[in-house]
């Protein structure tokens, strides 16, 4: 009979225990998901628009909202519609929110070491934050950036470009230079897109 008692106390003291552990649970700071290595792709008309790829992602819901997080940095991959690489963008930190109202917008944002490249037109930005406005297919920040191309060098405060880092417009520009003579005979290659041997230098 003793026995008996003492089994059933542990049950009880267990179950009080596992209850506990429960209600100490932060659902805000608990990912409800975990994907590795993850691989997303978008399609338009038929065609790929756009590839995600990301070591991890967790997956979170709160009362106002719901949205992924890339702790471990997230790669994006644009094309044009005839399937060609036009832009790429990595960062070492992301994240997505969907709020629960449905009247407002979905947020992506992308911050450390935000780099965007246009592999057509050889244009690369460098900033340490971004947003990106599904709704219409901008991407914009207030944040220092820094832009390569072969036209010469600009950096300055604040950026909006589409979402495939094409037509950029620089705010509040400072110290920059540009290529005043260039070299007609010069052809740059797109190195992802080119199909076909590399000319002999």
């Amino acid at each position: 009979m003793l026995a008996i008692t003492f089994v059933v106390a542990s049950i009880v003291v267990s179950c009080r225990g596992q209850i506990g552990e429960a209600d100490r649970l932060d659902l805000e700071h608990t990912p409800t998901q975990r994907t590795f290595d993850m691989f997303a792709v978008q399609t338009q008309n038929g065609h790929v628009s756009m590839r995600l790829e990301s070591a991890l992602m967790e997956h979170f819901d709160t009362d106002s909202a719901s949205f992924d997080t890339f702790p471990e940095g997230l790669s994006v991959f644009g094309y044009t519609q005839e399937g060609l690489l036009e832009s790429v963008i990595v960062a070492d930190n992301a994240r997505h929110i969907v709020p629960k109202d449905r009247k407002k917008d979905e947020i992506w944002e992308a911050f450390g070491n935000v780099i965007m490249h246009n592999v057509i037109e050889q244009e690369t930005m460098e900033t340490d934050t971004i947003y990106w406005d599904q709704a219409k297919k901008e991407l914009y920040t207030d944040c220092y950036v820094k832009i390569y191309s072969p036209q010469g060098f600009l950096q300055g405060f604040g950026m909006r470009s589409d979402d495939h880092v094409r037509n950029s417009i620089l705010y509040r520009p400072f110290d920059g230079y540009g290529v005043v003579v260039q070299d007609s005979t010069a052809v740059i290659i797109d190195s992802v897109n080119f199909i076909g041997p590399f000319p002999k230098k």
